[in-house]
């Protein structure tokens, strides 16, 4: 995602990173996917790795105000 963006809160300017999803595997980063949740015995949870789209948070360095999105690649460098 280019551009700024702007805390809803406070006004400062929001910097970017991502939120860290600790797995068995070790640190993942947080991703978003369509739907429910299905249950996966390998797994705990099925995935359809062609539709997940990973997520970008951004973080207020004034007030720590959080917000997320999930942009495709595609997208996002617009």
């Amino acid at each position: 995602m280019k551009g700024t963006v702007e805390c809803i809160r406070c006004h400062a300017h929001m910097e970017s990173g991502w939120v860290a999803d600790y797995t068995h595997r070790g640190v993942d980063r947080q991703n978003w996917s369509p739907g429910e949740p299905q249950p996966s015995f390998w797994t705990g949870l099925k995935v359809e790795k062609e539709h997940v789209i990973p997520v970008t948070t951004f973080r207020c360095p004034n007030c720590g105000y959080l917000e997320s999105y999930a942009l495709p690649q595609n997208i996002s460098d617009r």
